[in-house]
């Protein structure tokens, strides 16, 4: 399966995998790479590279959102093949390393089976490698505050909730949020369209999952390119608005200490 990718803002590429996304920055030849979709998804994130005209070796550094496997899948490849580092904010290293794993339990999914989509999903996400054991070998937090000297100058916006050290990355020139799993657009398990969050089965903490999305809400911005859905145009205000009230309508987001693989 093609990956589907999107040029959504000058030198910037939403690229759609299997159920989750990536996002492609360029600078001249250089590229920054933001999270790696699911271990079955590689060839798609080298494809994706290849449709923009780039490759492999242009990537300066992988940034990763948080350390789930759709959006870790690749990264330790990428760094052992390449040599760019990967970089994610301090809290989320361990995790990248795997000295501890967040992820949703069979019981879990099995309570929340009745839900639509539940069911569906974890079975593609248990094909595309969404339990594999995939540590990165030498994950790095972010070298410096503020934006980061690599191509499209993104600036890390630690967001917790989803997982302790989650990171969304903000583009301010552009008017651009990378929210991963933050604030989404849609979700297979979701049949609501637009901002919201994902089922408060996948949030390790949901309350400072709801409370990050006030820092989300204070950026400035009016393109939104989710870890899931397609990209959100409008205030970035109004989104995470938006998810609020659609998640604390939601009387089955329960609380949880599991995460989505």
């Amino acid at each position: 399966m093609r990956a589907d990718v999107r040029h959504v803002a000058d030198g910037v590429y939403l690229v759609h995998g299997t159920n989750t996304n990536w996002v492609i920055l360029t600078e001249g030849d250089a590229v920054t790479l933001v999270d790696t979709g699911y271990p079955g998804d590689r060839e798609q994130v080298l494809a994706s590279l290849a449709e923009i005209g780039s490759s492999p070796e242009a990537v300066e550094a992988v940034l990763i959102t948080h350390a789930h496997n759709d959006h870790l899948g690749s990264a330790e490849y990428l760094r052992g093949t390449y040599g760019m580092p990967v970089y994610l904010h301090e809290a989320e290293v361990p995790h990248a390393r795997r000295e501890f794993l967040h992820q949703v339990g069979v019981g879990e999914v099995l309570r929340n089976g009745w839900r639509p989509g539940v069911l569906p999903w974890a079975v593609h996400a248990l094909r595309s490698g969404g339990t594999a054991h995939i540590p990165v070998t030498t994950p790095q937090p972010f070298p410096t505050a503020g934006p980061l000297d690599l191509p499209g100058r993104p600036v890390p916006v630690h967001t917790p909730g989803h997982t302790d050290g989650h990171c969304a990355y903000h583009l301010p020139g552009a008017g651009v949020l990378l929210s991963g799993d933050a604030l989404v657009s849609g979700h297979p398990t979701s049949r609501a369209k637009g901002p919201q969050l994902l089922l408060g089965v996948f949030h390790h903490d949901r309350a400072r999952t709801l409370a990050s999305l006030d820092v989300l809400a204070g950026l400035e911005g009016d393109l939104m390119l989710p870890g899931h859905g397609p990209a959100h145009h409008g205030s970035l205000r109004e989104a995470a608005q938006q998810a609020r009230e659609l998640a604390l309508g939601d009387r089955g987001a329960r609380p949880s200490t599991g995460h989505a693989p």
